[in-house]
């Protein structure tokens, strides 16, 4: 039953949004980068900050590793919270180069269970991150959760209002083929619906899952 309907909530958003192209990033670890400094901002703001990685040639682990923590928060200010999030990128790029000899080919051959767990070892890598490392970046099979995933799924009965970040995963995971392709596609597509119909404040008109059963009753903020 919970197979059936993710699968009609996925081909509706798709019939309505299209592919959405994510994660925006020429390289893997442009991708790495931008999940540590998507947190708590939009991705506008994280295009900015990559920007100036880019225009002072310093977009590479080796280089990043290297520079002075002051520095890059300077750098990835666009982004919000660059002083945390200059900390998170180096405690990152330690673990790379202290344990992996600072190149991301040598996390390949990881198992995904390990990888998962040695990522969120990394003093601010928490799950939604390092899920979206593993799936954009490495291309895991491993479902992204957040907010809107949350909201969407509480509010269309596939779980109960306040259900956990694990407990989430695992209902897409486990009712849904394992394609990381889809799984891409899939968080893409909820991201977008949260941001355009179903906010805390819902407009279900016009929404592509309206004529889906869901209720309003739950407050979100």
């Amino acid at each position: 039953m919970i197979s059936k309907q993710l699968t009609e909530i996925y081909q509706l958003l798709f019939g309505s949004f299209g592919p959405q192209h994510w994660w925006p990033g020429q390289t893997r670890f442009e991708i790495v980068v931008g999940a540590i400094l998507t947190q708590n901002t939009n991705w506008a703001n994280v295009e900015k900050a990559i920007a100036n990685l880019k225009s002072a040639h310093l977009l590479t682990p080796e280089k990043l590793h290297n520079i002075d923590v002051s520095k890059l928060a300077e750098l990835i200010r666009p982004a919000g919270y660059y002083n945390i999030k200059a900390k998170r990128l180096k405690n990152f790029l330690t673990w790379l180069f202290n344990d992996y000899a600072g190149r991301l080919a040598n996390l390949e051959n990881l198992g995904t269970d390990r990888f998962r767990a040695e990522l969120l070892t990394v003093k601010g890598i928490g799950r939604e991150t390092a899920d979206s490392i593993l799936l954009y970046a490495f291309d895991r099979e491993i479902f992204v959760v957040d907010a809107y995933t949350a909201r969407i799924a509480a509010r269309h009965k596939l779980i109960e209002p306040g259900a956990g970040y694990e407990q989430l995963r695992e209902l897409f995971q486990a009712n849904l083929p394992q394609d990381y392709r889809l799984f891409n596609e899939y968080h893409a597509l909820l991201v977008r619906l949260g941001k355009e119909f179903c906010r805390p404040k819902a407009g279900c008109a016009d929404c592509p899952l309206e004529k889906l059963p869901h209720t309003l009753d739950i407050e979100y903020f």
